[in-house]
């Protein structure tokens, strides 16, 4: 592990295994550096893949006041470490995180978005939802209750109580309450205060090649979102990984990331 330094100063940890083309994975909720390695060990023959701590997760600083811009400014200092220019896979909301780098000019050779958890266009009641989980989750951390705050996340993505509640005894429960902070990050990345779609006019703007991919075994909801996403940047495709949900197995997304690198290094 070493770590580089983001533009406010805040110290970023970094894990970087393999060799070839410069990789960068993005975790969503939950997510450190640690989630990222099986899938890095799978591609470690094809690239070099830079897993990393997002602000206040792990071994990396979290300069207050957070914003956006500023994750964007700790992806980019990954990517220079990197070489100047990397391929970004993103995981859920990390897609989010990884699609505003690209608008804002980050040096992105290539995306590979696994289930950017976008409301569908034009759902109202979800898009509601969102605004109101964006307002419960700021209140709960206000007042330090981060356990409360990460079951609110687990219950708005529909894990059902019983697990929670198994979740919540078990020995994982103080990790995940130390990173519920982060999720106002997340929040804020997928824009939930403004219903939690994906924001158009922007992403169109993104002509770095992308795919797109989504489980067969997700709700259909997942895959229609997969399939906008990929509709609207410039150079976008969807692909369906068979049998896969949300938690999928690296297993089946390291081929279909291992093509993709190898089709567009070096354009």
């Amino acid at each position: 592990m070493h770590k580089v330094t983001s533009r406010d100063g805040t110290p970023i940890a970094v894990e970087s295994r393999g060799e070839g083309p410069a990789l960068v994975y993005v975790g969503g909720a939950f997510n450190d550096r640690n989630s990222g390695a099986p899938l890095a060990e799978l591609l470690a023959g094809s690239c070099t893949v830079h897993c990393y701590d997002r602000r206040g997760r792990g071994d990396s600083g979290d300069t207050q006041p957070y914003a956006v811009g500023r994750e964007i400014e700790d992806l980019a200092a990954v990517i220079a470490e990197s070489g100047g220019s990397a391929f970004v896979y993103g995981m859920s909301s990390g897609c989010a995180l990884a699609l505003e780098a690209a608008v804002r000019g980050v040096p992105i050779d290539g995306l590979v978005l696994f289930e950017p958890p976008y409301n569908p266009a034009g759902v109202g009641e979800l898009m509601r939802e969102s605004k109101e989980y964006a307002t419960k989750l700021t209140a709960l951390l206000a007042e330090r209750r981060n356990g409360d705050a990460a079951e609110l996340f687990m219950r708005t993505v529909g894990l059902p109580p019983e697990m929670i509640a198994q979740m919540r005894g078990g020995p994982m429960w103080a990790h995940l309450e130390a990173l519920a902070p982060t999720l106002a990050y997340d929040s804020a990345v997928m824009c939930d205060s403004e219903g939690g779609c994906l924001p158009v006019e922007r992403v169109s703007k993104i002509t770095a090649p992308t795919l797109v991919l989504s489980g067969g075994a997700s709700p259909e909801w997942m895959r229609t979102v997969a399939q906008q996403v990929a509709d609207t940047v410039q150079n976008g495709r969807h692909q369906v990984l068979e049998g896969q949900t949300h938690d999928v197995d690296p297993r089946a997304v390291a081929p279909a990331v291992r093509e993709f690198v190898r089709r567009h290094a070096g354009r």
